[in-house]
């Protein structure tokens, strides 16, 4: 990987995405970009007389530099390490900063922090982390707050065997190399789950490309897809969950076949890892 954007608030979150970082990266080929997106208004207390009235204050200028030292101290923290690191400032909100940094530095890939703060809201309409996690041009690592990485040594590639995925797995299989981890195909096989394509079609595909032993896929069945998934995550202790998604029409979307990463990336107790992939329609 050439280059890792990484968005941090400058609170106690932001060592859990440092520390995935720096698993991944190359300490002479990685460059390490450090992103924060202060917010210079903060909400002022409502007024109770009138209802849903909420305003905005500025923060002090004694604040915005209280934040750009930590953010320089963070990228000090790092070249001390031998990282090379590029501290990115930004002003507003997170996705825009995100979205303007990914077109302007080409990362290879984000990794970001959830801070499984945003309670209801965040499961009805998409946290940040949802929403970049879905969108970004690039792949994105989520890490939940119950992670602490300290390796990627099993790592399940979460499938459901009923498209091509090859394109993928030619991004993801040399991260996983350089990760030296055990990669299990896992299936999970549920009532609610579509199952239209045999499922040694994709199989084959991915064997005769890549070379995957036949044992390294796995195929289970579960009430629930999610939890099946969780599960098996559990059992064999696995240090990283990988899923793709894809763009879906509204009524796919939200009707028809709610989209499995999102709910994942809310959810999820161990690092996800979402790749995209590009509809041939």
């Amino acid at each position: 990987m050439k280059k890792i954007l990484i968005p941090i608030d400058l609170s106690e979150h932001s060592a859990r995405p440092i520390a995935a970082a720096k698993l991944l990266a190359d300490r002479t080929d990685t460059e390490l970009l450090l992103l924060h997106a202060y917010q210079p208004y903060a909400p002022d207390m409502p007024d109770m007389t009138v209802p849903g009235a909420v305003g905005m204050v500025p923060l002090s200028p004694e604040l915005e530099k209280s934040f750009k030292k930590r953010l320089n101290d963070q990228v000090a923290a790092l070249e001390s390490e031998g990282f090379r690191v590029e501290g990115l400032w930004s002003v507003g909100g997170i996705e825009p900063a995100v979205t303007e940094a990914i077109a302007e530095y080409q990362p290879d890939l984000v990794i970001m922090g959830r801070s499984g703060e945003g309670g209801f809201l965040d499961s009805l309409i998409g946290s940040s982390a949802t929403d970049i996690g879905l969108d970004a041009k690039c792949p994105v690592l989520i890490v939940p707050p119950q992670a602490s990485p300290a390796k990627f040594k099993e790592i399940v590639y979460a499938t459901q065997l009923e498209y091509d995925e090859n394109d993928v797995l030619r991004q993801a299989l040399p991260v996983f190399e350089r990760m030296a981890g055990r990669v299990t195909f896992l299936k999970i096989s549920s009532p609610a789950q579509p199952d239209v394509q045999p499922d040694d079609q994709y199989m084959d595909q991915i064997m005769g490309e890549f070379g995957v032993p036949r044992q390294a896929f796995v195929v289970r069945e579960s009430g629930a897809v999610l939890q099946g998934i969780e599960d098996y995550c559990d059992e064999i202790d696995a240090d990283l969950l990988v899923m793709s998604t894809r763009k879906r029409g509204f009524i796919e979307a939200f009707i028809t076949n709610p989209s499995l990463t999102k709910k994942m990336i809310l959810h999820t107790h161990i690092p996800l890892l979402v790749y995209h992939i590009e509809d041939s329609e």
